[in-house]
């Protein structure tokens, strides 16, 4: 079957109306002159009929390819973000003293082109990988520091630098009047997330605390992060920010809590709450509990999608076998780029490793990646990961020692 081009908006969100207009008097003109590409179109969306077309079932197709129900919720849909964008344009964020709190830069750029003025903070230290510990923030960024520049290959005093400006800015809030919490749903964010409402818990700023959370977009195919959208959706989505009451406080809290235990049965207790406070905490949690080894391969999960990768589409590059992680294989998308690859280095550089990498290329992007005999008996459950790697692993407290 032939695989029909998507709107290049089904990934950033941004719809133009009269643009879509346009496609739907494009799409009921192809239609009329038999051309297959368009009837085939009709045909996934519309049953056959003996009466002709009419705009307005060209309208419903495009709707549909936009994925929305129908021309009327798509044209709302465009409605609201051109109120969004005109609301932030004419009054921003300036009427409190404001800082914007994000586990990344992506959005920060966008924020100043939608019109906000307030204050940024990066918070990114990625919590997903390495240890965990209930520590005071000293002791938490030297542990941390410690991990990273052990997997980044960066000075140990620089992974605390950096580490120290975001760390120490959560004691500078009193200037704010407003806090705004920039997150989505899977456990990169959420885990941070969970950090945050626990600082924000034990300390509360006088600052009003807004969360925005986001686990889908309308129109967006696939959406794996805020960093994708156009700055128009990021004022579609101030328009949709709550307040951080107390209930939510604490869940940060009991989450923290759990996720720096030695042991899993905290975190499956929280997890069966539901966490009702925020479900995508409960949810991004559960799939954090996916990375401890299974029982027959040693592997966990992200690691067991990896070797399936190479084991599915032979021998590719790395930066390809990233791009079909994030867009066909992990249920929750989390990891950027660099998390990718420091994940690949116990599978590639263990005595016997799962995966083989060619060195050919300097950049390690376009090095080619093959799995080994190993590898190969791993996903078939013949062999055990931990009778291999060589080095320790953290999932958030739980250490899993080697063999």
């Amino acid at each position: 079957m032939t695989t029909l081009p998507r709107p290049d908006a089904r990934s950033h969100g941004r719809f133009n109306l009269e643009q879509q207009r346009k496609r739907a008097k494009e799409l009921l003109k192809a239609v009329r002159a038999d051309e297959p590409d368009a009837l085939a179109r009709i045909l996934c969306q519309l049953p056959p009929r003996e009466t002709p077309l009419r705009l307005a079932d060209a309208q419903f197709v495009i709707a549909r390819e936009c994925g929305f129900a129908s021309w009327p919720r798509l044209k709302a849909h465009i409605e609201a973000l051109d109120a969004s964008r005109r609301l932030v344009a004419e009054r921003s964020d300036q009427e409190l003293t404001t800082l914007h709190i994000r586990c990344g830069s992506d959005i920060e750029h966008g924020l100043r082109t939608a019109g906000f003025r307030g204050d940024f903070l990066e918070f990114s230290d990625p919590f997903c990988l390495g240890p965990l510990r209930d520590l005071p923030p000293e002791a938490l960024m030297r542990l941390r520091a410690h991990y990273l520049a052990g997997v980044s290959g960066m000075a140990e005093r620089d992974a605390l630098a950096r580490l120290r400006r975001s760390y120490e800015a959560l004691d500078d809030l009193a200037r704010f009047e407003r806090v705004v919490l920039w997150f989505e749903h899977d456990s990169y964010d959420q885990l941070i997330l969970a950090y945050l409402l626990h600082r924000l818990h034990l300390a509360p700023p006088r600052a009003r605390i807004e969360l925005i959370a986001v686990e889908s977009v309308p129109g967006v195919e696939r959406f794996i992060g805020i960093g994708q959208l156009a700055p128009d959706l990021l004022a579609w989505l101030w328009r949709q920010r709550r307040p951080v009451e107390a209930p939510l406080l604490e869940l940060g809290s009991r989450a923290w809590a759990a996720l720096t235990a030695d042991r899993p049965q905290p975190l499956e207790a929280l997890i069966a709450t539901g966490t009702p406070a925020l479900p995508m905490l409960g949810r991004a949690l559960a799939r954090h509990l996916q990375e401890l080894p299974d029982a027959a391969s040693g592997l966990g999960l992200t690691e067991r999608l990896i070797l399936t990768i190479v084991r599915d589409r032979g021998s590719l590059p790395v930066g390809e076998a990233f791009a079909y992680l994030m867009r066909d294989y992990e249920p929750l998308p989390y990891l950027g780029d660099l998390m990718f690859w420091w994940l690949l280095q116990p599978l590639i550089a263990a005595p016997r490793p799962a995966l083989a990498i060619t060195e050919s290329h300097r950049d390690w992007p376009h090095r080619r990646l093959a799995l080994t005999a190993l590898g190969r008996a791993l996903l078939e459950g013949e062999r055990n990961w931990l009778d291999q790697a060589s080095g320790e692993r953290w999932v958030g407290g739980i250490r899993i020692p080697p063999r």
